[in-house]
């Protein structure tokens, strides 16, 4: 009897040692969702102040090429209008768009300097087309990370045992932040340098 109460106690604390490392690692696999959640959304963050600071520099690239150039009404309110929107995006898919729609604006305003020599060895539109070289590698950096960080997110939700604790809690797949740099767009992309 007493052997049997033995192998009773042995099975229970056994039994009670698997419930145990389950919950540690249930609860280890969860933070480690919520970490990269939180680090994903962070990186979004920064990716849109790099893109207010782009439009920012459209913006005085658009006031130092003004007397140069005419720009209709409507490239001024769009400049603000996408201003605004980036404190407002908050997804990958709503980022993309701003992201087109200021590359397209920074697209039209080249074309507008590349029209003017003068607007070209000008110092202080120089430093500008400096600025927004620099914020697009900042940009690309962001993105990169976001990527890498979607990406192992993501593929916990896809491997076993991970996949357990992210449907137990309802963790969905984040979408990557592709912006519309394939080899036609690269072709076309506004060039920075002069």
């Amino acid at each position: 009897m007493t052997l049997m109460l033995i192998l009773g106690v042995i099975i229970g604390i056994s039994i009670l040692i698997l419930i145990l490392i389950i919950v540690v690692y249930t609860i280890i696999v969860y933070n480690r969702f919520k970490t990269l959640k939180n680090g994903a959304e962070a990186t979004l963050g920064q990716i849109k102040v790099a893109l207010k600071k782009r439009l920012d520099m459209i913006n005085q690239l658009v006031d130092s090429v003004k007397s140069y150039a005419s720009f209709e009404k409507e490239t001024l309110s769009k400049i603000t209008e996408l201003r605004s929107s980036v404190l407002g995006a908050h997804s990958a898919s709503e980022i993309q768009d701003i992201e087109k729609q200021s590359r397209q604006l920074l697209g039209n305003v080249m074309v507008a300097v590349e029209n003017y020599p003068d607007l070209k060895t000008s110092s202080s539109v120089k430093e500008l087309m400096d600025a927004i070289k620099d914020i697009e590698n900042e940009i690309a950096r962001h993105r990169y990370t976001y990527n890498n960080i979607v990406q192992e997110y993501n593929t916990k939700i896809d491997v076993i045992p991970s996949n357990i604790v992210a449907n137990m809690f309802n963790f969905k797949k984040m979408d990557y932040l592709e912006f519309e740099e394939g080899e036609h767009e690269l072709n076309q992309r506004p060039k920075i340098e002069f």
